[in-house]
């Protein structure tokens, strides 16, 4: 009972923060320009001859990416910076020991505040998605392959990074907590695209620090899941005899493995208990 209060008080919180309303506020501007932008696509001319309903399906599909990749990315960023602050800030303000002075084990606190944040996560990718989605199908009437798996691994992502900054939160300052975390997560993108690049050029231990990044971090490997999902089946047909495209950190030839979607999932639940481990030693 106390994990669901706990939880229920971090997203009462979180969503009186400023952060919360300017990142609604930006979300709305960049849906409504975004949707402006496609609703210009369907007016496409090569040469003065208008584009083919295959040609536009394609050039939406690719910029449709690039706009997702951008929401991720709002996602990741405002991940972090809620999460960095949420035990830090309570532990330097002296208000955990307020907390934990009742019958209220650390565990709890822990499991409470992922619960929370993650909730708040998953409704963002959710709604931010589904409205962009909407918003694309009124302008051009291309609809992704498969927009709710995308979301999913969109929020997954999300996850992945508010995890790794709860448990980097517990023991280093907000700001700090929250700069290590942006920067794996910046890291193990880059290192995705070399892995991309040395699997294109067979070059076997540069392909290898794009598999072993993703698997010490998910969020890349997660990405790719959802770029899978958002390309037709025609541009992964075309692009799967290119190189170059094999190499685009913005194009999937593949979905990531059942494998790999239940190894993300552990990999989550060991950080969450690790950081229950890390939170308990930690003097209050």
């Amino acid at each position: 009972m106390s994990v669901l209060a706990i939880a229920m008080v971090t997203v009462r919180e979180v969503s009186r923060r400023r952060l919360v309303l300017a990142l609604v506020v930006l979300s709305a501007l960049a849906v409504a320009m975004t949707g402006w932008g496609f609703s210009r696509l369907p007016g496409l001319r090569d040469h003065g001859v208008p584009v083919s309903p295959a040609e536009l399906t394609l050039i939406t599909s690719q910029l449709l990416i690039f706009v997702l990749f951008m929401f991720s990315a709002v996602l990741g960023l405002g991940a972090v910076m809620v999460a960095a602050q949420s035990v830090s800030a309570e532990v330097e303000s002296g208000q955990a020991l307020a907390v934990l002075a009742r019958p209220v084990r650390r565990s709890d606190v822990i499991i409470g505040k992922w619960l929370g944040l993650g909730a708040l996560i998953v409704v963002y990718a959710a709604v931010a998605t589904a409205v962009e989605f909407l918003v694309v199908l009124w302008a051009t009437g291309y609809l992704p392959p498969h927009p709710v798996t995308a979301a999913a691994f969109v929020a997954a992502e999300g996850l992945v990074l508010l995890t790794l900054t709860l448990c980097l939160s517990v023991r280093l300052s907000g700001i700090t907590a929250g700069v290590v975390a942006l920067m794996l997560f910046f890291i193990t993108w880059i290192a995705g695209v070399a892995g991309a690049v040395g699997t294109v050029l067979n070059n076997g231990p540069i392909a290898a620090t794009g598999t072993v990044s993703r698997m010490l971090l998910p969020s890349d490997g997660l990405w790719r899941g959802a770029v899978f999902n958002l390309e037709p089946d025609a541009v992964i047909v075309v692009a799967s005899g290119s190189r170059e495209a094999a190499a685009n950190p913005f194009t999937s030839l593949s979905a990531p493995t059942g494998a790999y979607v239940a190894w993300a999932l552990v990999w989550i639940a060991a950080v969450v208990a690790l950081t229950i481990v890390v939170f308990r030693r930690r003097e209050i």
